[in-house]
């Protein structure tokens, strides 16, 4: 009977090694290595009870009391796994499993001394029964097993201890089984009983390690804990049985429905009372309720789910009730804040487009125009006045700016000092609104300060255009007044829709213009004061396939606003290093211009260094002609760029000297070989005999800097003369040459010098 018995567990404890193995815990692996320890104890005394002969049995026993030390080893592997434990330090595990070593070697020693154990014959039922005779080695075994055993059940105690409501049963449970087992195998040892009935607790043990380990759920701890997780929640919660009778609510609950536990049956008419007729078709539902005044309303969220037994049938219901106002209430501001400026309280940006988008769909057949409302020099009243006086101002604009708009209308913020409207035409009174801005100032505290607005006004006649470009045109506007302080009202019109699509053209046809050579270098000559071509200044053709020859000033502003003027100017560059290395046997130079806006997209030197060097140019041979506005800005930085470009051999002319607001002050620090001076200098002027003394002047003062003179625009032969007589040493102008082709150059200036 107890073989059979045997028989069986170890079957179960394999089924559970398997399964244990498969498992995807993490526990899984510990749970089937101690229950494959536990198979060689049982199978041990299966060999035992089986034998009839005293070899057979005392190799039983070398398994079972083998399969004993694994079993301890790996429990005690267990313990610390399940109860999320580890080694107090590496040396207390390297002792126990010493200590568990030299066990198994004392066995191995006990074949040739004895030291161990030893076997009787008895009979027991009828049948001979080989029992143990404990020695020394024997009884230090059990100690060694007892006292890693009493250490196990010390860890689970502890957590048991520790634990919480819901998980002290899976700690306890297994620290009871593991009592009840010593107190069992204890039993036995002493008893000297033949047949060792506890390899049943053992199997018994086994499984259960198995079950609590990976299927056990403690499912009364779990109701009960999830009772309280429902007693405690905020939400109003209500429990419906099959029939929908109310049969257990939370307190929030009875406080909104207003009723105690004895009342439940008035639950769902006090619902009915406050929330209307909430129930919906079928038992899953989710709706939102508004209850209240206007100025005060209350949300809440109802949701009711079915709940079904484990046969799929309805079993009852619960119905939650959450007061949702402070998340209505919060997402509401959200959604506010998100359509409304912080600062100024109108509309922003993109809700404006939206709302003005729906207006004009709304009031189809009503004129309309948009209002683009620009602060001048804002920056400055930031920077002088604080930036909390700069809030207050643009508060003050905002205020002014929706002040007066009827419902008909809509304003909003477009970005840091710009404001947009939109409002029928019939509404805008330019006469009032140009009273206001002449004199409009922001007073706060002590400080006031003008405050300079310009609007610019587009009549709209698509309503179907985009609100972007509509704004778009209504800023193009205000180019028109540009320092215009007394005007404040611009109109977009149809010559700068033109202009605006001029630019946009001609920007387009640049890239392609260059591939092709549309545009090309003219060359109009630069004389010494004996009438010699010494050099030329080449000047940019657009020969345009549909337009024809375009002057510079329809393209240049264009590409020097929107920066595209760097590449007509590195084009220009290399046309003329290819020209001077075709000239080489020529001493000829040639002059070129630099854009102040070159500066910002590229590194001039490197660029003109790496032409020169890529056609074998002198760089004496190639001028560089730059303007004074180029040293307004960030003037120590450019003078280190000029002073670069001399220091790699480069010419440096300074283009139109006298036309703008030179300084001499500048003069003396700039390093520059050449100044380029206007003759419109003398020509615009109404007293010539001043004029003249100023160029006169001039052209002695940078001789005496160690700077030569070239004057442009020399018309007439008594410019010429004059000029010759005050010491210039370089003339340009129509009087010798127009720009010319290079072709045409080349035959004007070589054929002479053949000739």
């Amino acid at each position: 009977m107890f073989a059979i018995i045997f028989i069986l567990l170890v079957i179960a404890l394999s089924v559970c090694t398997v399964v244990s193995k498969r498992s995807h815990r993490a526990i899984g692996t510990s749970v089937a290595i101690l229950t494959f320890s536990l198979i060689f104890p049982v199978i041990g005394n299966l060999i035992i009870i089986s034998s009839i002969t005293r070899l057979p049995a005392q190799i039983g026993y070398y398994v079972y009391f083998l399969g004993m030390d694994a079993v301890v080893v790996s429990l005690l592997h267990f313990a610390f796994r399940y109860c999320v434990l580890s080694w107090p330090s590496p040396k207390h595990r390297f002792i126990v499993y010493g200590l568990v070593g030299a066990d198994i070697f004392q066995y191995v020693l006990n074949p040739f001394f004895g030291q161990a154990f030893s076997t009787e014959e008895i009979v027991a039922e009828g049948e001979p029964y080989f029992r143990l005779v404990p020695y020394l080695g024997q009884t230090l075994h059990r100690v060694l097993c007892y006292g890693i055993l009493a250490a196990v059940i010390i860890v689970f105690a502890y957590k048991a201890a520790r634990a919480s409501r819901i998980n002290v049963e899976r700690y306890s449970v297994i620290l009871f089984t593991l009592i009840v087992f010593s107190i069992w195998q204890t039993f036995f040892i002493f008893s000297r009983t033949p047949i060792d009935r506890s390899m049943v607790g053992f199997g018994v043990f086994g499984i259960l390690i198995f079950y609590f380990s990976l299927y056990y759920q403690p499912m009364r701890l779990l109701d009960r804990m999830l009772a309280n997780i429902a007693s405690d929640m905020p939400e109003a919660l209500f429990f419906f049985d099959g029939s929908g009778r109310c049969i257990w609510a939370n307190a929030p609950g009875l406080a909104m429905a207003g009723v105690d536990e004895k009342e439940l049956d008035q639950v769902k008419l006090k619902l009915a009372q406050t929330f209307g007729d909430y129930e919906q078709e079928g038992n899953n539902w989710t709706s939102r309720r508004t209850i209240g005044p206007e100025d005060h309303p209350q949300y809440y969220l109802l949701e009711k789910r079915e709940l079904k037994d484990e046969r799929g049938r309805i079993a009852g219901s619960y119905l939650s009730i959450r007061d949702n106002t402070w998340d209505q209430q919060h997402f509401e501001q959200e959604l506010y804040n998100s359509m409304h400026d912080s600062l100024t309280g109108l509309y922003t940006k993109d809700y404006l487009y939206q709302k003005i988008r729906e207006l004009l769909l709304r009031k189809a057949n009503v004129p309309y125009m948009v209002v683009f409302v620009d602060v001048k020099n804002f920056k400055i009243v930031n920077d002088v006045f604080g930036n909390a006086f700069g809030d207050y101002a643009i508060q003050c604009i905002g205020d002014w700016v929706q002040n007066g708009l009827s419902s008909n209308a809509v304003c909003g913020r477009l970005a840091g000092d710009t404001f947009g409207v939109c409002l029928p035409v019939d509404e805008f009174d330019p006469h009032r609104i140009e009273q206001t801005l002449a004199d409009f100032e922001v007073k706060k505290d002590k400080i006031s300060h003008h405050v300079l607005i310009h609007l610019g006004v587009y009549v709209l006649t698509e309503k179907n255009m985009d609100v972007s470009v509509m704004f778009d045109r209504a800023h193009l506007a205000l180019t028109s007044i540009k320092d215009d302080y007394q005007k404040h009202i611009a109109y977009y019109d149809d010559a700068m829709r033109s202009k605006a699509l001029w630019d946009q053209k001609i920007s387009a046809d640049l890239r392609s213009a260059l591939e092709s050579k549309q545009i090309v270098p003219y060359l109009q000559p630069i004389v010494d004061p004996s009438g010699t071509v010494v050099g030329a200044e080449a000047l940019i053709r657009w020969n345009h396939p549909e337009h024809g020859f375009l002057n510079p000033n329809s393209f240049i502003p264009v590409f020097e606003k929107n920066g595209m003027i760097s590449e007509i100017d590195r084009y220009m560059w290399r046309c003329a290093c290819e020209l001077l290395a075709r000239w080489k046997d020529h001493p000829l130079f040639l002059s070129v211009n630099i854009s102040p806006r070159d500066f910002y997209f590229m590194d001039v030197p490197a660029e003109l260094k790496a032409l020169v060097t890529e056609f074998g140019v002198d760089p004496t041979r190639l001028r560089i002609e730059i303007t004074e506005s180029a040293m307004m800005t960030d003037v120590e930085k450019r003078m280190g760029i000029f002073h670069d470009l001399k220091h790699a051999g480069f010419i440096v002319e300074m283009d139109d000297f006298g036309s703008g607001y030179s300084s001499l002050n500048m003069l003396k620090d700039m390093p520059v070989d050449f100044l380029k001076i206007d003759m419109n200098f003398l020509s615009k002027s109404q007293n010539e005999y001043k004029a003249k003394t100023i160029v006169r002047n001039i052209i002695q003062l940078s001789e005496e800097l160690g700077i030569g003179s070239l004057t442009e625009g020399v018309e007439t032969p008594s410019q010429y003369q004059v000029l010759s007589d005050m010491g210039c040493k370089l003339f340009q102008g129509y009087y010798f040459a127009k720009p010319m082709t290079v072709e045409d150059f080349e035959v004007y200036v070589f054929s002479k010098r053949s000739a």
